[in-house]
């Protein structure tokens, strides 16, 4: 394995996991592994051509948002979805027997219906707003570094960013009651539609 090959190993074993996750919120959870392939093509071909004017880091998730991007354009109209948390599956062995157990497992699916109701809400932003929120909320990369990888001025960004929280909170004010449950942990309600 020469050099090139083992630089291209070594980003693609940290970034990996960071950049499926990534695309999975971006675009739709299914078409997350071929993002994923897609972006590290994409990457190993720029490699050698990447001259350190940003952080690798920057370049690398540059390239994810413009195929997430180009995959949203082209599947326009089909649903789309945004896991808010990563996945986990809930063990079922079938003995949920104490009150504590219960109480978790009635917590925990409370939790991914809230999620649920969020990931909806947020799906219905805009593809920028949703991306510079994926990225700012969830992937906690700074405005600075924001603006690099959309392309964008920092000034722009952050009006971007302003832009696509005030319509998240007005989505979300629209759509949920928020209140804090008896263990004082942030919760919500949906709406019910035919409330006015």
């Amino acid at each position: 394995m020469d050099e090139s090959e083992r630089r291209f190993q070594e980003i693609y074993e940290e970034y990996r996991a960071k950049v499926l996750r990534y695309v999975a919120r971006i675009a739709r959870e299914c078409e997350a592994e071929d993002l994923t392939q897609e972006v590290f093509v994409r990457v190993g071909r720029g490699l050698d051509a990447f001259r350190g004017e940003s952080a690798l880091s920057t370049w690398i998730y540059r390239i994810a948002t413009n195929a997430a991007l180009d995959r949203l354009r082209s599947s326009r109209g089909e649903s789309q979805r945004l896991p808010i948390d990563e996945m986990t599956e809930i063990e079922e062995d079938g003995k949920i027997g104490t009150d504590e157990r219960r109480h978790s497992a009635e917590r925990k699916m409370l939790r991914e219906e809230m999620n649920g109701c969020i990931r909806g809400i947020v799906d219905q932003l805009p593809d920028s707003y949703r991306s510079v929120i994926v990225l700012s909320e969830l992937e906690g990369f700074k405005d600075s570094e924001i603006a690099d990888i959309v392309g964008l001025s920092l000034q722009a960004t952050k009006i971007r960013l302003h832009r696509a929280r005030a319509k998240l909170r007005e989505a979300l004010s629209n759509a949920c009651d928020f209140y804090r449950d008896e263990e004082n942990e942030f919760a919500c309600e949906r709406k019910d539609a035919d409330k006015t």
